[in-house]
């Protein structure tokens, strides 16, 4: 599913990934861990095709990212990686339900139909009484939930996640980490997380450690 090839990534003078080799396979929940600074959410970037490496090579499903320009970037970024930011980054302007649509009218699908799988995934995540609630109406669980919803509508192999328990309370984050794996087992993705979260890294099928822009440990 992902196969990253000696990643390096600066900025300025700043060594942040130092040759990093990654592998993993399809139906993975993979966990990557370690201290502040030590290169986890770059290295997700640069998994999503939000950021390039200075040097090494990134595959997902046997595709080069450095093959492709940064219009092609987009659309398989948009058709086949899903992501959840801790903080949600929901738009505040729109309902639950439009939020979840954005990523597929971005892909300029069928609005009837789109509206009707947003629909569909909000009520398997029990949201079906927020959908027209905007984000400042809902609870920090159901944000997140919402945002779940909105990784999922373009039918993803991949979803990314980068600390997304970080903000909830301790129901919510149980609640959470219950759901990725359901998701996991429901849709046949492949999440990559990162996370301080010690339980959540347990629960994984495979925990990557990274100290100072390398992986010193798997298990």
């Amino acid at each position: 599913m992902i196969n990253a090839k000696n990643i390096h990534k600066s900025f300025g003078e700043l060594e942040v990934l130092k040759g990093v080799d990654l592998k993993i396979k399809k139906g993975e929940i993979v966990s990557i861990v370690g201290p502040s600074g030590a290169g986890k959410t770059t290295l997700l970037q640069i998994l999503g095709t939000l950021d390039k490496p200075n040097a090494g090579d990134v595959l997902v499903n046997d595709v080069d990212f450095s093959k492709l320009g940064e219009k092609q970037l987009a659309v398989f970024r948009n058709q086949h990686i899903g992501f959840i930011f801790q903080f949600h980054q929901l738009l505040p302007e729109f309902t639950a339900l439009e939020n979840v649509m954005i990523p597929a009218l971005i892909a300029r699908k069928d609005s009837a139909q789109t509206t009707q799988k947003a629909k569909e995934l909000l009520k398997f995540l029990q949201l079906s009484d927020r959908m027209e609630h905007k984000p400042s109406e809902l609870s920090g669980g159901e944000k997140q939930r919402v945002a779940v919803a909105r990784a999922l509508i373009n039918d993803p192999g991949l979803i990314l996640a980068d600390e997304p328990s970080g903000s909830l309370d301790t129901k919510n984050k149980e609640e959470l980490h219950r759901l990725l794996f359901d998701l996991r087992d429901r849709f046949g993705l492949t999440i990559v997380i990162v996370t301080h979260d010690k339980e959540l890294a347990a629960l994984s099928d495979r925990v990557i450690e990274m100290r100072d822009g390398q992986i010193i440990r798997e298990n």
